[in-house]
């Protein structure tokens, strides 16, 4: 035995606890980091759906944009008519398609950057008639006007993301004024016309 050590071969005044941490030190590291981690991945989802809703409030601001633009230069809105809505919706925009549906000639202006915006299926707009607007989650816009024709009073048309949630209830009331304020679209944007 060497001076200054104990008979456990340990320096004087140390002791085997203290050469390495316990199990408690180690759960109690472990639980920190793991509340840390679920922080940060809560912190981190909450910025990813603030960066998707901010993208989709962009993106209808540029679809009202151009509608303005093509009410301007063919005297109205494209008017809907059936289901594919947000495929007629871009069909106008890219220039195929009149106020009332009616195909234009090919060589018609397009009102919107389409390396701006997502397209349903990844189909080229230009070449197919069921390309659709997607939003960030993946889900067409969803644009009405005048439909039905005789009993639309909207000054404008409705246009709209369905959401984070995905869900919406695309009834409009009398007169083409949509329903904030149904459960399904309590979380919809909206763009204003």
């Amino acid at each position: 035995m060497l001076v200054g050590e104990s008979r456990s071969g340990l320096p004087v005044g140390m002791h085997r606890s203290s050469r390495a941490f316990t199990l408690i030190e180690l759960l109690v590291v472990m639980a920190i980091l793991g509340v840390l981690a679920a922080v940060m991945v809560s912190a981190g989802s909450w910025a990813l759906r603030r960066a998707d809703i901010s993208r989709a409030r962009g993106e209808l601001a540029a679809l009202a944009t151009a509608l303005e633009r093509y009410r301007r230069q063919h005297g109205d809105y494209p008017i809907t008519n059936g289901e594919t809505r947000s495929a007629e919706l871009l069909q106008a925009l890219v220039g195929l398609r009149g106020p009332g549906g009616e195909r234009l000639n090919p060589r018609g202006r397009a009102l919107i950057d389409l390396g701006l915006f997502t397209t349903g299926n990844d189909l080229d707009p230009l070449t197919s008639e069921a390309a659709e607007l997607v939003d960030p989650w993946g889900n067409p816009y969803v644009y009405f006007y005048k439909e039905p024709p005789d009993s639309w009073r909207n000054s404008g048309f409705v246009l709209y993301s369905a959401g984070p949630d995905e869900r919406h209830a695309p009834a409009l009331l009398t007169g083409g004024y949509p329903q904030p304020d149904l459960d399904e679209n309590r979380d919809n944007i909206y763009a204003a016309p």
